[in-house]
């Protein structure tokens, strides 16, 4: 792949960024101006040439692992713009890359920072290899074909593509000892940050009806535990169900799990709610399952069960 004439300039931006935590800007010297207040990146590594050269992912606390080709990693810092979803966020846990062929030899990428701007920019990390630190732009980032969904309390990506530099090959190459390439593909991103804590001031005129951000100021609007429920309480195998939840926080994110296993992630909107549509898999089983509705933070979370009914 042709790295774009850009690609330096923004890799020696973000590599400034990760030696100084926090100061985190746009290009063009734009501070982005709201603070993560939370979220979390997913990576779905299916059908992505790590898979066709034999290597897995697997990742440490506090990130996990959640379908078998999917790990998720929370968001710790950084900054988005609400106005057109350009995001700088700091990924907290650390992945590893392992083969089959050397289970005892991973590779640990540390330090994961995601910079995202009109839908591209770069994944960069921390590792080491043979001894020696790196700091590196491991992939391009490039748009899926689906523009950020921009809430006043959250931006979400879905869809964008990984793929490796010119460095980020050379890494890979030299320590699994086959070839990478540039442009080969790392897999699928979808990146959910809150930016509730940064938002303005509300108006005086309107002051119950425009929350504060505030743990303070939010908390009348919290009271008593979140609560979940779905659309459809029974349908058949490889339908489409959604799940509501309200009693969140204002611009939390809220990740949402089937059967215990976690998929999706939204944003709770202005008064707490939330809404996310997913297909029943076709091969879902008859009988009961569940959906459970979590706060990063842990605190808060709610959970609803439906039944699949036998096909006919």
């Amino acid at each position: 792949m042709t790295k774009r004439p850009g690609a330096a300039a923004l890799a020696g931006g973000a590599l400034l960024a990760l030696l100084c935590p926090g100061m985190a800007a746009a290009q063009d010297g734009d501070a982005l101006p709201r603070e993560v207040s939370g979220g979390f990146a997913s990576w779905a590594t299916a059908d992505a040439e790590l898979t066709d050269h034999g290597v897995s992912i697997d990742v440490a606390e506090p990130a996990v692992r959640g379908s078998a080709d999917r790990v998720w990693f929370p968001a710790t810092g950084g900054d988005a713009n609400p106005e057109t979803g350009d995001t700088d966020v700091e990924l907290a846990g650390t992945a590893r890359l392992a083969r089959s062929a050397e289970p005892a030899h991973p590779l640990v990428l540390a330090g994961l920072r995601l910079e995202l701007r009109d839908g591209e920019g770069a994944l960069h990390t921390r590792t080491a290899v043979d001894g020696a630190a790196r700091e590196l732009a491991l992939a391009e980032i490039t748009p899926g074909g689906t523009a950020p969904a921009v809430r006043t309390g959250g931006v979400t990506w879905t869809g964008l593509r990984a793929a490796l530099t010119d460095e980020g090959a050379h890494l890979l190459s030299e320590w699994s000892g086959q070839q990478f390439n540039p442009g080969d593909g790392l897999g699928l991103l979808d990146v959910t940050v809150g930016t509730g804590s940064g938002d303005a001031p509300k108006k005086p005129a309107q002051p119950s009806r425009t929350p504060q951000p505030s743990p303070s100021a939010t908390a009348p609007r919290q009271v008593g535990k979140p609560t979940a429920a779905v659309t459809h309480t029974d349908l058949t195998a490889g339908a489409e169900q959604q799940v509501t939840g309200a009693g969140f926080e204002p611009g939390e994110v809220v990740l949402v799990t089937i059967d215990e296993d976690t998929r999706y992630q939204a944003v709770a909107d202005e008064e707490g709610l939330i809404a996310r549509t997913f297909p029943v898999y076709a091969t879902a089983t008859e009988g009961a399952h569940t959906v459970e509705l979590h706060a990063v933070s842990g605190e808060r979370r709610a959970i609803t069960r439906f039944e699949v009914l036998a096909s006919n």
